[in-house]
């Protein structure tokens, strides 16, 4: 115990850096521009992209993963929870959490798989296909938002290079 306690008597404080206001300030040297990175370039676009989105379906009160979620259940009429979170994306907890809110707002259901009866179907209520439908369009008008610097063909270009950077091409 002794040993221990004059070893930490001994023990030298972590430098502190040099204070602020002394010499000039410290800078990189280096050509790196941060607005020219793709992830921060990414990171900016999804902000804005989200923010359009709240702007956009602020009424309906829906997270852009709970429409990613009532729009493929949509699309394909029934999914498993499974196959609904690796088509959107979503891992195990975060697609659970998303069934969970949908399921208490009433907008999906789930039926037991007549193939497995271990498995259950997620599908659209009537108040789920209607809100579903009700967004989607406001979705087409959050994305002519976020697309409007771009003319049709970079639009185009875009979405090409989204999907082979996401892996979807």
């Amino acid at each position: 115990m002794k040993s221990t306690a004059r070893r930490l008597a001994v023990a030298k404080p972590p430098a502190q850096p040099a204070a602020l206001s002394a010499g000039a300030p410290l800078r990189l040297e280096s050509d790196y521009v941060l607005e020219q990175h793709i992830g921060h370039l990414l990171r900016r676009s999804h902000q804005r992209h989200v923010a359009n989105f709240e702007k956009g379906l602020g009424v309906l009160d829906l997270t852009p993963t709970q429409f990613a979620a009532l729009a493929k259940i949509g699309e394909r009429g029934e999914v498993s929870q499974n196959l609904l979170g690796r088509q959107t994306a979503m891992d195990p907890a975060t697609i659970q959490g998303v069934i969970q809110r949908l399921m208490a707002r009433n907008l999906i259901e789930r039926r037991s798989d007549p193939s497995d009866r271990r498995a259950t179907l997620l599908r659209l209520t009537p108040a789920g296909l209607a809100l579903a439908k009700n967004a989607i369009v406001k979705v087409e008008e959050v994305s002519q938002t976020t697309l409007a610097p771009l003319d049709a063909r970079e639009r185009a270009a875009l979405a090409l290079l989204l999907q082979k950077l996401s892996g979807l091409a």
